[in-house]
Formats: structure tokens, sequence, C-alpha cells
């Protein structure tokens, strides 16, 4: 290869929890004993990029030169994790050589990780780095072929893609016409439907409030009595997710690496951890640093079965972004701001045993009941708007009720309330009757006189606090809405406080 003076530049990104921060490569070959030296303080995965990109250019068919290279990572000051810095290496230091016009590398974003014979692997965050190109005016995008549907998602910036290392070199100089979009596959229908739920019409109406306003909702009862099998069904009555927010969903499943089709979805995430994840997997964390399963389950549902089983200390974990909608990890190394703002639908057993007020004899003792009741603290239930009762019901009483509702019938009943929600908050960043700023509620909550005394009596009568009280009016709202009035009514009123089994116990 002839040699060439000045210095290769090439763009690319690396990863900061789920957002895409831009980077400089900047390649210098000069005169000194034969290697490549990487500054700007690369991470171990970027140290051993050196022997990768080294094999990866000689398997290609491109020379090795026996001069020195120096990398330079800029800014200097941010730590650069992850591999896919190898591809914009090697493209750099190819313009570096002469293999390549150094004006191939202009108007590009590269991304890739290289094996040693010079195949690109996917990366991770390709949608992530997709949007900070577009932000940064950058017009074309490289990435390995896995990644081409993920990063077509976001609009405006052709996306090319290589299979390999030769391939990349080829593509920069004349990159032609954009490749097409892959046509947006239908979204399967779901297997599960709340016609399956007969009978239980308490429990299926408060779920009905719940998916309306946005509601957390706690439900409490014996082992079989249908717990799980609503709470995995609340996606199916949940409105299909607008354009921006499954974008936004589907940005942070992609800087965890989770596979995407290139389809934006319509039904909104539903995660649910075990009881044993740690709180790392919970709220996010980790080296790098990625989000836990409260910003995967971002604008949509996290399930948590079993919640007394739950260490305490990852339950009060979960009170920040159940009240922000968001959780900022800090650590050593730095700290991160993820996206959580999701519905917390929860299931537990009424006692150890799970018995307790069923046609089963409970054989806990009250010391060990209450022990268990306590492993949830106050503060984190004041934050869950419905405390629901479900009993289990005889087999011969459930099988033979006709099948309820189904789930297509009562999304459109909760996409009729939500509508009427987002007239009503149409200037509040979320416009959910659980979700809008305590501001934006109480300048638009009216309600019947009757409805305010029944409030009143109430929040007396049940020791509750400003924000219980404040989840009983949000409720009342929402039951308003699924009726189709603007007057909150004694009987929404009611309603809401039907739902606060817990405190009613308690006060008893």
């Amino acid at each position: 290869m002839n040699s060439h003076s000045g210095i290769a530049r090439c763009r690319t990104a690396v990863l900061s929890g789920i957002d895409a921060l831009p980077v400089d490569v900047e390649v210098d070959i000069g005169r000194g004993l034969p290697g490549l030296k990487c500054v700007g303080l690369p991470g171990a995965s970027v140290k051993e990029s050196e022997e990768r990109v080294k094999s990866a250019i000689r398997k290609s068919g491109f020379d090795w030169t026996r001069k020195r290279i120096t990398v330079n990572l800029a800014p200097a000051d941010l730590r650069k994790e992850g591999s896919g810095l190898d591809l914009p290496i090697a493209l750099g230091i190819l313009a570096a050589s002469g293999a390549l016009p150094h004006e191939a590398l202009e108007g590009w974003m590269v991304l890739g990780e290289l094996s040693l014979d010079g195949q690109l692997r996917p990366v991770r965050g390709a949608l992530n780095f997709a949007m900070l190109a577009r932000r940064s005016g950058v017009r074309r995008l490289l990435v390995p072929q896995e990644n081409v549907a993920e990063a077509s998602l976001c609009h405006d910036v052709d996306v090319h893609s290589a299979r390999n290392l030769a391939e990349a070199a080829a593509l920069l100089p004349a990159p032609g016409a954009v490749p097409p979009r892959a046509p947006a596959s239908a979204i399967p229908e779901s297997d599960l439907d709340f016609a399956d739920v007969r009978g239980l019409s308490t429990p299926r109406r408060a779920a009905l409030v719940a998916a309306a306003g946005g509601h957390n909702i706690l439900m409490i009862g014996p082992p079989g009595s249908g717990k799980t099998m609503i709470a995995r069904r609340f996606p199916t009555i949940l409105p299909a997710l607008e354009f921006d927010d499954a974008l936004e969903m589907l940005r942070i499943h992609s800087a965890v690496g989770l596979t995407l089709n290139g389809t934006l979805p319509s039904i909104p995430p539903f995660r649910a951890p075990h009881h044993t994840t740690s709180a790392v997997g919970m709220i996010g964390g980790g080296h790098p640093m990625r989000p836990g399963e409260v910003s995967l389950a971002h604008r949509g549902i996290l399930f948590l079965d079993e919640l007394p089983e739950f260490r305490r200390d990852l339950l009060e974990s979960l009170r920040q972004p159940i009240e922000d909608g968001h959780v900022t990890v800090t650590r050593a190394s730095g700290s991160a701001n993820f996206p959580a703002k999701f519905m917390l639908v929860a299931a537990m057993n009424p006692c150890p045993c799970g018995q307790l007020g069923s046609d089963i004899p409970c054989e806990c003792a009250p010391s060990q009941v209450g022990k268990y009741m306590r492993r949830i603290s106050g503060p984190l239930l004041d934050r869950i708007d419905i405390h629901l009762e479900v009993p289990r019901r005889p087999y011969r009483e459930t099988s033979a009720n006709a099948p309820g509702e189904t789930s297509a019938s009562l999304r459109q009943r909760v996409t009729e309330a939500r509508t009427r929600q987002n007239l009503r908050y149409a200037k509040a960043r979320y416009r959910t009757n659980a979700q809008v700023s305590a501001k934006a509620f109480r300048q638009s909550f009216e309600a019947e006189e009757a409805a305010h005394e029944l409030l009143r009596e109430s929040v007396d009568g049940l020791g509750l606090s400003a924000r219980a009280a404040e989840k009983v009016e949000r409720l009342a709202r929402t039951v308003a809405d699924l009726a189709g009035r603007d007057l909150v009514t004694e009987d929404d009123v009611a309603e809401a406080v039907g739902y606060r089994t817990l405190d009613r116990r308690c006060r008893a």
C-alpha cells in the first residue's frame, strides 16, 4: 500500500446506559516501533480490539502496515466500552494507510464488531445509534447486516449494511441506493383473552378501572383464585402504543441487546421478574450500566407475583420510579437516568399458607400473618392505587359462568376513557389520571358536593394519608371517565374507596 499523510477520522458512538454518545476515531500512522496504541480511555473490550482488527484486515486481503499506528478516541474524558468500535478503527487504519480515500469516511457513522476473519457481528443499541445519527445530522449509518432492521426504525437516516470488512471498505466510497426498508409485519394476536376469566366480576371491573387510568393494582387472594390469570391479560386491554412511545420503549430494549425485528410493536411490554431478582436486575446498574426490569417495563406492565417474597430493600427501591416515572442509578463510574413509567400489577397471598379467608382452614398464627403482611411497607402500599381481594370460587360456580367480556371489547372502553384523559390533560406530559402531575389533575378535578363529602368522611374514617386520599380521587375520576361523565359523583367515590381493601382491613 502507498503511504498516506494526515490523520484519518471516522465517526462512531458508544452506549452509556441507554444513551448513545458520539465518538470520533482518529488514526495516525507514523514513525516508531510497529504496533497499535489506542488512547482516549478505552475499556477492556476496546483494548482487545487490536488483535481482532489486525487479523480482520489481513484476512480481508489488505496489508498490515509495519509502522506505528496511534488511535485516539475522542473525547478523551469519556470511557469507551463495547466492541462496536472495531469496524471504525479498522476503516480508519485503512484510510490512514491509503487503502481508502479519507473523504470516503465523511458523512458516515460506523459501528460493528469484527471477528478474526473479518466478518461483522451485531452490536447492542443499533436503534439508539441511529437516533444519535439523526440528531447529529449524519446522513449515512453503516451497521452489521443483523442490525439493519432495527436501525431502520429511525427515519431520516440512510442505513447501510455490510457482512464483512471488505464489503464495508468497498461500500463507503460508493454507497449506492438506500436499501429498501423491511415491511412492517403484522403483530400476532395474543392467545390470552379476558373472556377466559369467568365470574370474578369485581376483579374484572377493578382491572378495567386500573387499565383505563393507568393505576397500580395489588391483588390479594389464595392460590388458584385467578390473580396471575388476570395479571397476564392486562396488556390485551391496554391501548396500542403510539409511535413515540413504541420508539422510546424499543430504545431501552435495544440498549440491553434484546432482539428487535424491525417492527414497531403495538402491544405494551409485559415484564414479570422472579422474586429472586437482584437490585441491579430490577433497577439497573452493572458495568457497563444497563437498565433493569422497571425500565424494560416502560410504557407497559411490571408484574410482581408473590410480592412479599421479594426482598424488602428491593421493594423499597421501587418507590422512586413509581412516583417519578424514572430511576437514577449512581455508581463510582458515573450515573445514568433510565425512564420507568410503568403500571405496577402485583399479586400476593393473604398469609404464608395462602388459605386465610378461603374455605380451607388457615394454619397460620396471627403473628405469622402480621409478619407476612408487614413485608410490604406502608409507603409502598400508599403508592398502589387499588388493593383488591380476589376470592377463590368453587369450580362448579366458575364453570357454570358464561365467558366474560372479551379483551377487544374492554380495550375499546379503556381507549375511550383514555381519550377523554388525553383531551383533559392536553398540555401535560403524562395524560392518564394516575400519572398526570398533581397540579394538572387538581386544576381539572370537578365533583359533586356529595362526592366531596363522602371523600372527606372516607379519608377521616380510614385514616388515609394525603397521598392515599389523592389516589382515591384519581380512581374516582377514572370511574367517571369510564361512564363518560365530566363530573365525579358520589357513586364514583364510593367505588374508588371500595378498592382500598387493605386500608379498611388495617382500620378494622
